[in-house]
């Protein structure tokens, strides 16, 4: 009873399965017929096998505690934020991110009640204040480890174009953030790359050389060593297994970088759905695109996930929306058991592939960076932003020409759906005249031409 089943049937090669296909094929040439080529310069064979994959597949670090439900909440009003976490935290989110637009929301009143001990807190202020963060810590004395800061300076500078106060004053300030006993401070926004256009390559690379600006600052003044984490916010679109394999590459490229430097720092995943691929028309599919998204976040090791409503475009802020998309990660949670296999992707030749060679390109073009002067150098000659909107020009191409599908909206569009009476919010780039240090990069949907048209036509 010891026989294992298979030692009956011989294995077969890659070589074999290919000679095979060869044949079936008739004449016709296999790499023209099957193999095809992502806009990352990756060639997807139609299959994989052992043979082909390296004996140095690269190790992965996953969450140690599987990944949690969060929730966003707008914190314009300190009391009203606090009494919808508390509400969230009831209905199934286990962690929340508050966004805090200013200094005057009372950190005492925006935690009260929130039970640190069992939920982490991410915190993105749109501002630069030692004093706001020392505020939150008195209030979260004993549980520092629950609070994420999610600092990033470099971000709000490639978001905006201009820098919090000044270059010498946003470091100033991070300085002394470094000093406090806040356990989680960096960030990096590696959603506003995949946001604004930017290719799968493009975003783990800028990923790293934007790290690498903060990790090169504290390793030269001695501060910040005990930083437990680096959190990455992170956008996950429509290509299921590529996007799986992305967020497995981005650990793998974390865990090359940081063995640079002789610190400890744990690679901490916060994931949402990608806003590139989402419509106004036809607004039930992004809860389909929002899932799969979802799916391949949790796969490929996110810490936290928060999804998107799938009415986030054109609505306010609403109960029914935000249920939705907490239901839609519990029933992957509670009902579709993601939660109970800690590496599901592990010993898929594809995914694997697809990691290492993710991985591979991803550093190639960090070094191709840091080789032009490092990121930030790249974003005031604006060398960054023109290789996203190259990226995000062809993506548009494919988009026009329908290689890349938006169902309900590029193809099998409802020509009585109309919208002009739903928009309570503006779904498109908003233009503002500023004056910027650089340019800024802008995160643009796909379908915005092709819904400007239809609601003028309605």
């Amino acid at each position: 009873m010891n026989q294992k089943l298979f030692n009956e049937f011989e294995e077969v090669s890659e070589k074999a399965w290919k000679q095979k296909i060869q044949y079936d094929l008739k004449g016709a040439d296999y790499n023209d017929t099957l193999v095809w080529e992502s806009p990352e310069g990756i060639k997807v064979k139609p299959f994989y096998h052992k043979d082909s994959i390296s004996d140095t597949v690269s190790e992965i670090t996953l969450p140690e505690h599987g990944w949690s439900i969060g929730q966003e909440i707008y914190a314009g009003n300190a009391a009203m934020a606090n009494k919808k976490a508390l509400k969230v935290l009831q209905n199934g989110a286990e962690r929340v991110r508050f966004v805090i637009p200013s200094e005057t929301v009372d950190s005492s009143v925006l935690l009260k009640n929130i039970d640190l001990k069992r939920t982490s807190v991410y915190l993105e202020m749109r501002f630069l204040s030692e004093a706001y963060m020392l505020s939150v810590l008195e209030v979260a004395e004993g549980h520092e480890d629950a609070i994420y800061f999610n600092i990033d300076i470099i971000g709000n500078l490639a978001r905006t174009g201009n820098w919090y106060t000044s270059l010498e004053k946003d470091h100033r300030c991070l300085d002394l953030m470094l000093k406090t006993k806040a356990q989680h401070i960096l960030s990096v926004d590696v959603s506003l790359y995949e946001n604004a256009g930017a290719n799968m390559v493009q975003q783990l690379g800028y990923a790293m050389a934007h790290t690498n600006e903060y990790l090169n600052h504290v390793d030269q003044d001695g501060s910040g060593h005990q930083i437990k984490s680096m959190v990455f916010k992170v956008a996950v679109g429509g290509n299921y297994f590529f996007e799986i394999a992305k967020l497995r590459a981005l650990r793998v490229l974390w865990e090359n970088l940081i063995s640079v430097y002789s610190m400890k720092i744990a690679c901490h995943i916060l994931a949402y759905p990608s806003k590139r691929n989402k419509t106004l028309y036809d607004y039930n599919v992004n809860m389909l695109r929002t899932t799969t998204e979802c799916m391949s976040a949790v796969l490929g090791g996110a810490n936290t996930i928060i999804n998107m409503p799938y009415d986030a475009l054109y609505h306010k802020s609403n109960d029914f929306g935000e249920r939705i998309a907490i239901n839609q990660l519990l029933v992957l949670k509670e009902e579709s058991y993601f939660d109970k296999v800690g590496n599901a992707p592990d010993g898929s030749y594809y995914i694997e592939s697809l990691t290492d060679q993710l991985a591979e390109k991803g550093l190639e073009l960090l070094k191709s960076i840091e080789k032009g002067g490092g990121f930030l150098k790249q974003l005031k000659n604006h060398t960054i932003q023109g290789k996203i909107k190259e990226s995000a020009n062809k993506q548009q191409e494919r988009f026009t020409a329908q290689e890349e599908v938006l169902v309900g909206t590029n193809k099998f569009q409802n020509e009585m759906d109309t919208m002009k009476e739903n928009l309570e919010l503006y779904p498109f780039v908003k233009t503002k005249a500023r004056k910027t240090l650089i340019v800024p990069i802008i995160e643009k949907r796909l379908a915005e031409s092709i819904e400007q048209n239809r609601l003028k036509d309605e």
